[in-house]
């Protein structure tokens, strides 16, 4: 039976059939078609989409900020309007009393006692410390007595007590004790005004440094002291080079709130006799009554200047042990300043290049 050629015709010209690509292992890269140009965008150059880079990036709005920030400074500003315009502070006596001899007298006095009272104070409170940690129970128990005593008496107690010693004891020996006496000394002669202001706040101060030295020892880590014991390092020269080096990280910014309170504490020293700067400026307010609040102003100014410059020496000084403990140091008041400047110099060239 023979073939229609139509039919023939319309089987040849048929297209082939197309073959399932066969599954692959490999995964697919589906590559993002070509952005158009910038002549085939719809709408020109006008309504091109900016980089990213070019793009204003807007701060979230903190209006809660804002309104905290305007109502501190309203107050600052009643605050110092007020400081400067009552007539109440009599500022145009200010310079008179500021630099008075009998004012840097006081000033000298307080410098004094309060440079002693910090050295005594402070290596009392590393020996009461040490007696805190010791494993004797008669050193644990005295130096824990000693502390809970004079953090218990006032300051002032303490003063006037010592002022008054001599009325409990005229002489005081050095010999063997409960037996004959090597050495007697007039406790009137040696108790001097500026010695009783010494020993008392030296006194005073042992006991609140030592429970800081304390802190600060036990925060260093115990590996540590493994490490010193296993170097078979005798224990002196373990607390010396070891673990009182790191422990001052700690005792640092502590004590230094310990020197600042010592610093105030200085005025209580005026009711045993002796003039420091408080004691001068009151005493200049009993003879002229009417310079009684600048005497207080320039007492204020001068206590003011004493705890900043205490604080600049407490910042250098924990830069200085931070050094093995952190990467980088933390920057200096001068480093901020010229950090700041940089930035602002950056932000206004970028808000210029917008």
């Amino acid at each position: 039976m023979s073939e229609s050629p139509g039919a023939a015709v319309s089987l040849a010209s048929a297209p082939p059939a197309e073959k399932t690509p066969e599954p692959s292992s490999e995964p697919r890269v589906v590559r993002p078609a070509a952005e158009p140009a910038e002549a085939e965008r719809p709408g020109g150059d006008d309504t091109a989409p900016r980089p990213l880079t070019a793009q204003r990036v807007l701060p979230l709005r903190r209006p809660g900020r804002w309104i905290a920030t305007a109502i501190v400074l309203v107050l600052v500003a009643q605050i110092a309007h007020g400081l400067v315009t009552n007539p109440f502070y009599q500022w145009d006596r200010f310079p008179y009393w500021f630099l008075r001899p009998t004012i840097l007298d006081g000033l000298l006095v307080t410098l004094e006692v309060t440079a002693y009272s910090a050295v005594f104070g402070l290596l009392g409170g590393i020996l009461i410390a040490l007696g805190r940690l010791s494993r004797s129970p008669v050193l644990r128990a005295v130096s824990w007595s000693y502390t809970w005593l004079f953090r218990s008496v006032p300051l002032i107690v303490v003063l006037l007590f010592l002022y008054n010693f001599s009325a409990l004891y005229k002489t005081l020996s050095l010999g063997v004790p409960f037996g004959p006496a090597f050495f007697t000394f007039d406790e009137s002669r040696l108790a001097t005004d500026i010695v009783v202001a010494v020993v008392g706040l030296s006194l005073n101060e042992a006991a609140y440094a030592s429970e800081v030295v304390r802190s600060g020892i036990l925060a260093v880590d115990q590996g540590q002291h493994e490490a010193a014991l296993a170097l078979g390092l005798p224990k002196s020269y373990q607390f010396t080079k070891i673990v009182f080096p790191q422990a001052l990280r700690s005792i640092t910014p502590n004590y230094v709130n310990l020197l600042i309170n010592l610093i105030k504490s200085t005025s209580l020293v005026f009711y045993v006799s002796l003039l420091d700067l408080f004691g001068s400026a009151q005493s200049m307010g009993s003879t002229y009554p009417g310079d009684i609040v600048p005497l207080l102003l320039v007492a204020t100014v001068w206590y003011l200047i004493l705890t900043s410059a205490v604080s600049i020496v407490q910042f250098y000084v924990e830069r200085y042990f931070a050094r093995g403990a952190t990467r980088t140091l933390p920057p200096t008041p001068l480093q901020k300043l010229r950090t700041g400047l940089r930035d602002l110099r950056a932000r206004a060239r970028r808000e210029a290049a917008i």
